[in-house]
């Protein structure tokens, strides 16, 4: 009877609650970013950062690369007053650095992700606990917070993506002039940057799973009590 009881009561607690659109999901996150716009803009900035570093050195590798494939004596000889390294080994040695770096920067990227979100939860404890008060699910909660982490990541790593470019192109043409643009490697170009988007884009949701997930089982009540 007691079980009956209890089946009830949480049959009736469900049906009480709301399930809302993912078009409100985003209308709300959308919003929320507005109000924290300055924010929002520390925390692109780690992203920018990250994927603009991550952009630069595959284009200044793609670049090199093709110079270093043309087969044009000249441009060897270029490459060597340089200082850049034209044997197999010393190219595998520099790849391997490189990837540590990226590595340590996409990771630093990503607990700065963590850590901002983690702020926003903490800030929006009243928030959280009112939506979840009038009936919102736990899932609409945590949606809200992956949204807004994906709004912010896809945007950063655009905006990164396009400044390392921009960055590694310019070095690169005062370092070889015309021969940047003769063997220009267009098509390895927009993978890179496709594929730094995506992990921009990828890093910032990983980084909000946490921070959603104590956003979502927050309990209403203690959320309620908390003071600002």
């Amino acid at each position: 009877m007691q079980d009956k009881v209890v089946r009830d009561r949480t049959r009736a607690k469900i049906e009480k609650q709301i399930v809302l659109p993912l078009s409100k999901a985003v209308q709300i996150s959308l919003e929320s970013l507005r109000m924290r716009f300055g924010r929002s803009l520390v925390t692109m900035s780690g992203i920018v950062l990250a994927i603009a570093f991550l952009m630069s050195i595959w284009t200044s590798n793609a670049i090199i690369e093709e110079l270093r494939d043309s087969g044009d004596s000249r441009i060897e000889l270029l490459l060597q007053t340089k200082g850049i390294e034209t044997s197999a080994e010393d190219v595998k040695a520099a790849r391997s650095k490189q990837t540590w770096l990226i590595s340590l920067s996409l990771l630093v990227c990503g607990v700065g992700i963590t850590n901002a979100m983690l702020m926003a939860v903490t800030e929006r404890y009243r928030e959280i606990g009112t939506m979840k008060c009038l009936g919102a699910l736990d899932s609409f909660v945590a949606k809200l917070f992956l949204l807004e982490s994906s709004f912010q990541g896809a945007t950063a790593s655009i905006a990164g993506t396009v400044i390392g470019f921009l960055l590694s192109l310019v070095a690169s043409w005062i370092s070889f002039r015309g021969a940047v643009i003769q063997y220009f490697p267009g098509i390895k170009i927009l993978t890179f940057a496709g594929l730094a988007v995506l992990i921009g884009s990828v890093l910032s949701i990983v980084g909000a799973v946490f921070p959603a997930i104590k956003a979502a089982k927050m309990q209403p009540v203690e959320a309620m009590r908390i003071e600002r």
